[in-house]
């Protein structure tokens, strides 16, 4: 059988995967990590002059938003590093995303000063494990180059 091709060459030939990636939660591996969603917005607004269309742009502010999924049992060994058990009491802390990938090419994304928005549980029937979905407030974000 002949192999498909999208008539796209293969470049470094494997693709990242989520085995490629490490998680560190202030410099500690992460192991029961299952998500993690980190992205940053920015204000950018056209501006005008003489005339009908745009003369140039601005940009403003950057917004960076993430979250986390962990497995409940990671979410209480951090809680625990808490003086009084909130997550959200918690010095800001650094969470690096680094991509491993058999290229040998490491990457590493930086989420920096990082706060723990809220912490929650819910359980239902048939449930055999929790993953527990955290937001975060950080000041920016290091994109790897």
């Amino acid at each position: 059988m002949e192999a498909i091709n999208n008539g796209v060459p293969f470049i470094n030939g494997k693709l990242y995967d989520w085995a490629d990636i490490v998680t560190t939660i202030a410099g500690v591996p992460v192991t029961g990590i299952v998500a993690i969603e980190y992205s940053d917005d920015q204000e950018v607004e056209v501006k005008y002059g003489a005339g009908r269309y745009p003369v140039g742009y601005g940009k403003g502010r950057i917004k960076p938003t993430a979250k986390i999924t962990l497995y409940q049992e990671e979410v209480e060994a951090i809680q625990a590093q808490s003086v009084n058990g909130r997550l959200q009491d918690i010095a800001p802390f650094n969470i690096n995303v680094t991509y491993m990938p058999d290229s040998g090419i490491v990457k590493t994304d930086k989420l920096r000063n990082c706060m723990f928005k809220n912490n929650k549980r819910n359980w239902k029937e048939g449930d055999t494990g929790k993953t527990v979905e955290l937001d975060l407030l950080l000041s920016n974000i290091d994109w790897a180059k």
